[in-house]
């Protein structure tokens, strides 16, 4: 029987990772033959994912008197090259994997980060299984098209589904055909509602995500802080509403909660700033679906908030919150600032009033958009049985 095997999943204390799998689980829900190769399994059975799929460790201790491990080591003191001692853990996993089985890449933005080089060695690998590999709602910077490695992994995929044109095009334009545009599938993900904290104004609450990630990204050091600082000051002066800080991520060393805590403690005292608990990514999207505006670093976040038109400034670092804003607007400018070009305090103060000044308008166009573009990322089920030859 061919198994199905979900992989890249960074365990669900990243709730947009959590996201992700639900939303791929249920485009395959008919699949009894399904499972998660997770980096941290007891995240997924603490968030439940084990009610939706079966849940394997993806990494595995390796012993140093394995052959592998030799070999990993002798390359990396021949030629400084660590990634073959990275990927180690992961092989245990990777033999479950036969010829005919699938494996579907689920960490859509793996490729954007420094060490992408090591998801190419475990691509390879995988693929060396004879199985057909799908790598689905990736974004992926320009430079790495001119990397020719990168190139001859992206050829090994039998299909690709970009989350946002600005990837969907550099795909094209290096000359790959097995690819489509599709939303990222969290879009799809279903908001659970359940009671809000006293400090909540249902729909006159501001909702505000920040990430250690983003904050690592700034170019001067203190300025995201002096922002989020500066705009809440603005809210508090100028409006009546409510703040709302909601972490997304909540692992040990990238939690929201750490940057959220220290606005929390600053403004605790005006009884209008409160920040909820960690929830599973239903109930945080639950929570976000009901404020009025929404300032977001997480990617997962800002999704929340547009899939359940709620108009949203981004506070972003790459490409795919760029190319999701301008697929969704036509363009990324006022709705995207970039975490590299905060420079004064009030830079971030001065797109939040324009959100607030505009934000019957940006309602509406998400209101009239967001149907079909949520129906288009749930045609993201149908491409992954065409690819795998399963559609008539």
């Amino acid at each position: 029987m061919t198994e199905i095997f979900l992989y890249n999943h960074g365990g669900s204390a990243n709730h947009g990772c959590e996201a992700l799998v639900k939303t791929i689980c249920a485009f395959l829900k008919d699949k009894n033959n399904l499972s998660l190769l997770s980096e941290l399994p007891q995240e997924d059975f603490y968030y439940n994912l084990q009610e939706i799929v079966q849940i394997l460790p993806a990494k595995q201790r390796c012993s140093k008197f394995n052959v592998d491990f030799l070999k990993a080591y002798i390359h990396l003191k021949k030629t400084g090259d660590y990634f073959p001692m990275d990927v180690l853990p992961y092989l245990k996993s990777i033999r479950l994997i036969k010829k005919g089985d699938i494996g579907i890449s689920i960490g859509g933005d793996v490729y954007c980060y420094e060490d992408y080089q090591k998801y190419i060695l475990l691509h390879d690998l995988i693929y060396r299984r004879e199985c057909k590999t799908v790598l689905i709602g990736c974004s992926l910077e320009a430079n790495l098209f001119s990397k020719p490695e990168f190139i001859t992994d992206m050829k090994k995929y039998v299909y690709i589904s970009a989350r946002e044109s600005l990837t969907f095009q550099l795909l094209k334009n290096a000359g790959l055909t097995n690819i489509s545009l599709r939303p990222d599938s969290a879009f799809t993900l279903k908001p659970e509602y359940i009671k809000v904290p006293v400090e909540f104004q249902e729909n006159n609450t501001i909702g505000i995500n920040v990430s250690p990630l983003v904050i690592r990204k700034e170019k001067k050091p203190g300025i995201v802080y002096a922002n989020l600082s500066k705009v809440i000051c603005w809210i508090l002066e100028n409006t009546d509403c409510s703040i709302t800080l909601i972490p997304h991520v909540v692992w040990e060393n990238n939690d929201d909660r750490v940057p959220l805590n220290k606005l929390l403690k600053k403004f605790e005292t005006t009884r209008r700033v409160v920040m909820i608990e960690d929830s599973n990514c239903n109930k945080l999207k639950g929570y976000i679906s009901r404020c009025r505006l929404f300032i977001g670093a997480r990617t997962h976040a800002t999704i929340a908030a547009y899939s359940t038109c709620v108009p949203t400034l981004v506070l972003g670092y790459s490409i795919k919150s760029k190319g999701i804003a301008t697929d969704l607007f036509g363009t990324d400018e006022k709705y995207v600032i970039p975490v590299q070009s905060l420079e004064q305090e009030d830079d971030l103060t001065r797109s939040f009033i324009w959100l607030w000044e505009n934000e019957g308008m940006i309602r509406k166009k998400l209101q009239l958009i967001m149907p079909g573009y949520i129906q288009k990322a749930s045609m993201l089920d149908e491409d992954i049985r065409e690819y795998l030859g399963e559609k008539e």
